[in-house]
């Protein structure tokens, strides 16, 4: 897996996932959120267009880092998932905590209202 940030805004960062995320590449995606959760306020669009596949062990870096959003008062949100990984947060309860975007664009757009 390969992780990049852009920033949109000053408040916004957008993490760019491309590839497999698993067990073997989860530890990267650990270590990439933690910088951004060094954010006062951390808001996260995770663009997940190129991300090819995802299992559990990645899916708990999301996990463990919410507790952390929500008492800074930030958020984050999924955007441009395939139907396996929009089925995947469905069926595992993501959608119950985070926002899932057709695309990055309408994330970024909800972000400003």
């Amino acid at each position: 897996m390969q992780a990049s940030i852009t920033e949109h805004r000053s408040d916004v960062a957008v993490l760019h996932l491309r590839g497999e995320l698993d067990a073997d590449t989860a530890a990267k995606l650990h270590a990439t959120l933690a910088d951004l959760l060094e954010r006062p306020v951390p808001r996260i669009v995770v663009d997940l267009t190129d991300l090819k596949f995802c299992d559990s062990v990645g899916l708990s870096a999301f996990i463990t880092s919410r507790q952390i959003i929500a008492g800074r008062g930030g958020w984050l949100s999924f955007a441009g998932a395939n139907p396996f990984l929009s089925r995947l947060l469905v069926t595992v309860g993501l959608s119950r905590y985070f926002t899932i975007f057709p695309d990055v664009d309408q994330a970024i757009a909800a972000a400003q209202r």
